[in-house]
């Protein structure tokens, strides 16, 4: 199930019917980033996708190189099949025209004030209570209610339209918490039980996980190969389909090609020190003299060197094996993205979100 870099020019989505994807993982794997990237690819075809950040990170701004986003829906880019690295004529009717990406930094504090005014009418009260700290006070008190304005902001934007009757958007990315307490965020029914069983609180959480529940979701996971990132992936799955919320696919960033093949992996463990200092002697990194112990004495110091990270290598090479084996015991889509050695750049990001489309991510 395992899509690799530079697999297929064209090949069908993995997530139509889709409209909100949910992006997670555990910190540093990269999250923000990949979520970033599948809206690109969303947009690819002349979409229109909102890509939505609720941790107050700024993240999404720092990535596409621009000032801090307020809070409102803001255009931060466009995106063509060709920019992806990918044929034109591979796109499907429609396609042939830009696509561009909005972005959404919520404000809690603002979506709050918003939500008291369209269920309660508050008004200028409305602002009072800001004022005097009451908007801080009831987020950290109930923090499920920030859950619910969080969602709902992004559940709205799923499912607006506009006055043609069309869908405002084709898709919308939230770029979520971390895998830790991803569940426990998007189930903000639980969180808000005991708040409120009756009203518009409680109503508006209902609507949320009728969305969240819905096949029109998909929440995604972000992975290293390396064990504790693919551990809180597995342990995440599992507590997703708990929740009964729809599990979508994996994406395992960073990925490092093998530099050995699998016969020199093997080999690793035997004694070719010798065998090393011949080759390197043939490479002409013995100098210019050509006897043998001159020679071998110009390689013997880049032996060692040499032999531990070919060691070193093979460990890894081994590890994300065990690593691969245990996401695919998982039976979903796994989408491979290669590590970026000069960083995550906006073509970088360009490359990543062309990734995604190859292998059917988007």
């Amino acid at each position: 199930m395992a899509r690799t870099p530079g697999q297929a020019a064209r090949r069908d989505p993995d997530w139509e019917g889709v409209r909100l994807h949910v992006v997670s993982g555990k910190g540093g794997t990269g999250k923000t980033t990949l979520a970033a990237a599948l809206a690109l690819a969303l947009a690819a075809d002349g979409g229109r996708v909102l890509l939505i950040e609720v941790e107050g990170r700024q993240g999404i701004a720092e990535l596409f190189g621009i000032a801090a986003l307020p809070y409102e829906e803001r255009r931060i880019a466009s995106v063509t099949r060709s920019q992806l690295g990918l044929p034109a004529g591979d796109a499907p009717a429609g396609g042939a025209h830009a696509g561009e990406v909005l972005a959404l930094a919520i404000d809690t504090e603002q979506a709050l004030l918003e939500y008291l005014e369209m269920f309660y009418k508050l008004g200028r009260a409305g602002k009072a209570l800001q004022k005097v700290g009451f908007v801080d006070f009831a987020t950290t008190i109930a923090p499920g209610v920030r859950d619910v304005l969080l969602t709902g902001k992004a559940c709205e934007a799923a499912r607006r339209k506009g006055p043609d009757g069309r869908r405002r958007y084709d898709a919308v990315v939230m770029d979520a918490p971390p895998t830790g307490r991803i569940t426990r965020f998007l189930n903000v029914n639980s969180e808000v039980a005991g708040l409120a069983r009756i009203g518009p609180i409680h109503t508006q959480a209902q609507a949320v996980m009728r969305v969240l529940r819905s096949p029109e979701t998909a929440v995604h996971l972000v992975t290293l190969l390396e064990e504790m990132p693919v551990q809180e992936t597995v342990d995440g799955i599992v507590e997703l389909r708990e929740a009964k919320l729809p599990v979508g696919g994996v994406m395992v960033n960073m990925v490092r090609p093998p530099v050995l093949d699998a016969a020199a992996v093997a080999a690793v463990d035997g004694d070719h020190r010798e065998e090393v200092a011949l080759a390197l002697g043939e490479a002409g990194l013995g100098g210019r003299s050509r006897k043998a112990e001159t020679v071998r004495a110009a390689v013997e110091p880049l032996l060692d060197p040499l032999l531990e990270q070919a060691r070193e290598h093979a460990e890894r090479v081994e590890l994300e094996r065990e690593q691969r084996a245990d996401l695919q015991q998982l039976r979903i889509p796994t989408y491979e993205l290669p590590l970026l050695g000069e960083g995550v750049d906006l073509g970088g990001l360009y490359r990543l979100a062309g990734e995604l489309k190859r292998q059917g991510a988007a």
